[in-house]
């Protein structure tokens, strides 16, 4: 995971899609099983807005910004299954979203359109995924691939997470803002 370096009045946040159980427990136990440093401190989710430094005193305009985007977003449902590698690109093995996967690059798109607080370029194109190994050797990142071979699951997306890095590395919720809230 790529952190932005922030000056002494920004901060680092972050817009994520929360992955339900059962299906977070089995990701995360791949994850810790793989030794994936971030295991425990991650939540298993979809990346919709990497880490991104902002303005730390705007903070309720990021606030603001995700909750019209998500009232604007009705709820959809979302598969998961099937497994796959961003090798040799980068080091991570994840599970592949199917249906909602749209619905998903929609939704990053308007939470970083230009004109808003979360703007931001993507180091890599948007692909919805939920890592199942990261920052692992390859045989790490293959035992994991075989271990999310058997995970299918469906679940709808009626939310999305926002949250801030503390100055202890770790990821603090700011809110679970629920979508199509109008």
């Amino acid at each position: 995971m790529e952190v932005p370096e922030t000056d002494a009045h920004q901060c680092v946040v972050g817009v994520t899609v929360p992955l339900p159980q059962p299906w977070a427990a089995q990701v995360r136990t791949i994850r810790l099983g793989a030794g994936d440093p971030l295991a425990l401190s991650i939540p298993p989710h979809v990346t919709l807005v990497p880490p991104t430094a902002v303005d730390a005193r705007h903070l309720e305009e990021v606030r603001a910004h995700v909750a019209r985007v998500a009232r604007d977003t009705a709820p959809f449902l979302c598969e998961v299954g099937g497994v796959d590698s961003f090798r040799p690109v980068t080091p991570v093995a994840y599970l592949a979203v199917g249906d909602g996967a749209a619905e998903l690059d929609a939704l990053q798109a308007a939470l970083r359109v230009e004109t808003g607080p979360l703007a931001v370029d993507l180091r890599y194109p948007f692909r919805p995924h939920l890592t199942l190994a990261h920052e692992v050797d390859d045989e790490a990142l293959d035992d994991a691939l075989a271990a999310g071979k058997g995970i299918r699951g469906q679940f709808v997306v009626d939310c999305v997470r926002l949250d801030r890095m503390g100055d202890d590395g770790l990821w603090h919720l700011l809110g679970l803002v629920p979508l199509g809230a109008r």
